[in-house]
């Protein structure tokens, strides 16, 4: 058995061998992750994936830290961090990611980057993106897109046109009418433009119609509002305050309150200055006293007691400035009782309006314009309420039309959807199966004038029902492959799948390992895996292996796996019979079988 198993390795390596070097699959596939580094995920205390193009499966046994992987990828694309997954003893969780846009499908990877450029992010010296994710154990977690914070929802923005991650939950999804409505609408592009243009009539004749039922039933509502806005705008005219006069007011008042302490300050400032005139004696004014130090200093031949005369000059030119403004200040005080009473009168009458208004004349101002501008949008005369269900009929109208357009495109890729599917469950190993795409006409609303659902006939003759009724977990996954393969059949995307073979096993792993290996073609394909004849259509093979460290806590590793290893990893998945010759040579019997469909191109 031994020779056996020999002959087969070195059959498997050797057909391995050829199908890499002709590059006939790989230079056609797609990398769009290249790189995870995880770091106090669950039992993983640190390790780093590097991913390449085609098809990358996961394995290991229950509990071994797969799911921590699938974790990790999620917390990349911006979904909900969960702190209980932080490892015990750790205060944080940190995730990285690296990614290349460089293969996207073009549309796809327009999508990405201008989420990045909102973001203010750029791709490094290698044209890549580098994602981090730091989860806290206590406080927020924080989100990184090349160097620059951003919200979780900005991954998930940069992620989602080229990332798809299908687990168990997106099963139940997809008994969601919505999420099969949305696959209908993603599977052909003249759905996707048909669908935009009916969001778009559908919004505009709901905006119209809301405007309809608000004015229809507001009339008399916005009459009283008109004669309120007329009625604050006469007030504020008829008053007519000008930017700034209220503090202009103020301070007049003030000094008109003020005025024989402004007169008796102005007159002692000037006194001092330029002495009293009512003493003729004005040999102790400041302005003398200062005259007769530049004087003296001026006389003097030393640079340094000149220089002190010039500034002397200087402030005496400044004094005489000053003296002459106090002057003209003390002659033009108003001591009026008069004018006092006017404009305290017109205080008063303006800060009625700033009660009423705003805080101060400026705000009354801006409030008169806004309220204009209020009073000329509102018109409730009959011709402009006919005018308005005029628009709201045409609105209809052209709703309706786009309604018709989008059920037609979306019967055409509905049948389109329903034979490619069907023909994908025959080679899943569910033949006889057909899933029928049904489109149930119902009222126009936001989605469009019909219900998607999916249903599922099992056999030959039987009725199809809905596919929630119809198909068992393992179907269900099939079905969901199958979907897959013909949405993402173009390529350019990256394509991850937690368990999709779950409750498959047989003949069905080994017709799910050929699809997935042929959707890796063109796409880049990472799954998890507890099925070996899936594994063994993978182009590489990574393992997830947890071991007791020395103070006794789970630790998981990631190991790339290569030839013999890989045997022996597919031997366990067999039956636990990695140990043994004869699993050995089952494992190698099962690559080899998988390298030659692969070949065949199937």
């Amino acid at each position: 058995m031994a020779g056996t198993e020999t002959r087969i390795l070195g059959f498997c390596v050797c057909l391995r061998w050829l199908w890499h070097a002709t590059g006939e699959e790989l230079a056609t596939v797609y990398g769009m992750l290249v790189e995870l580094s995880i770091t106090n995920v669950g039992v993983i205390p640190h390790t780093t994936v590097e991913f390449a193009p085609g098809f990358t499966c996961l394995t290991g046994e229950t509990g071994a830290g797969k799911t921590m992987i699938i974790t990790g990828l999620k917390m990349i694309c911006g979904q909900r961090s969960e702190p209980a997954k932080i490892r015990a003893g750790a205060n944080q969780a940190v995730v990285e990611g690296v990614f290349s846009l460089a293969d996207v499908e073009p549309q796809a990877r327009q999508q990405a980057e201008f989420a990045a450029s909102e973001a203010g992010a750029q791709a490094d010296e290698n044209n890549e993106y580098v994602v981090v994710r730091t989860m806290a154990r206590q406080g927020r977690s924080k989100a990184h897109l090349s160097g620059r914070t951003v919200p979780a929802a900005t991954l998930a923005q940069f992620t989602s046109p080229h990332i798809s991650l299908h687990g168990q939950m997106d099963q139940i999804a997809m008994l969601d009418p919505q999420q099969q409505r949305a696959v209908v609408d993603s599977s052909n592009p003249t759905v996707a433009q048909c669908w935009k243009d009916y969001r778009a009539a559908y919004r505009r004749w709901r905006e119209l119609d809301r405007q309809l039922t608000t004015v229809s039933s507001t009339t008399r509502e916005a009459a009283q509002e008109v004669d309120r806005l007329q009625f604050a705008i006469h007030e504020i005219e008829s008053l007519n305050p000008q930017p700034g006069e209220d503090e202009e007011l103020r301070r007049q008042i003030q000094r008109l309150q003020d005025v024989d302490m402004l007169r008796q300050a102005a007159s002692t400032a000037v006194a001092a200055i330029d002495g009293d005139p009512e003493s003729f004696d004005d040999h102790q004014a400041a302005n003398a006293l200062l005259a007769q130090a530049e004087h003296a200093l001026a006389a003097s031949e030393d640079p340094v007691l000149q220089a002190a005369a010039t500034r002397l000059a200087a402030l005496l030119n400044e004094l005489g400035d000053i003296a002459g403004e106090l002057t003209q200040f003390h002659a033009q005080l108003d001591a009026d009782p008069a004018t006092l009473e006017q404009l305290l009168s017109r205080s008063q009458a303006l800060k009625q309006l700033t009660r009423k208004y705003a805080p101060d004349i400026d705000g009354v101002l801006q409030w008169k314009a806004k309220a204009e501008k209020k009073l000329a949008a509102i018109d409730v005369s009959p011709a402009a309420l006919q005018a308005l269900r005029e628009q709201t009929t045409q609105a209809a109208k052209v709703r309706d039309t786009a309604a018709k357009a989008l059920t037609q495109a979306r019967q055409a890729a509905a049948a389109t959807l329903s034979k490619a599917v069907t023909q994908e469950l025959a080679g899943l190993a569910m033949a006889g199966a057909r899933l029928e795409v049904v489109l149930l006409p119902q009222q126009g609303g936001p989605y469009g004038a019909e219900e998607i659902e999916f249903r599922l006939a099992g056999a030959p003759g039987e009725p199809a029902r809905p596919i929630g009724q119809a198909a068992s977990g393992g179907e269900l996954s099939r079905v969901m492959l199958a979907l897959e393969l013909h949405v993402a059949g173009s390529g350019g995307k990256t394509l991850i799948f937690d368990e999709v073979d779950a409750g498959v096993g047989g003949q069905a792993a080994v017709e799910i390992g050929k699809r997935l290996a042929q959707l890796a073609r063109h796409n880049q394909v990472i799954v998890v895996t507890h099925l070996a004849q899936v594994a063994a259509f993978a182009d590489r093979h990574i393992t997830i292996a947890k071991s007791i460290s020395e103070d006794q806590r789970a630790v998981s590793a990631v190991t790339p796996l290569e030839d013999k290893a890989r045997v022996d990893e597919l031997a366990r998945m067999l039956a636990g019979l990695g140990d043994t010759d004869t699993g050995r040579a089952h494992a190698a019997e099962l690559l080899a079988v998988a390298h030659r469909s692969r070949g065949s191109k199937t």
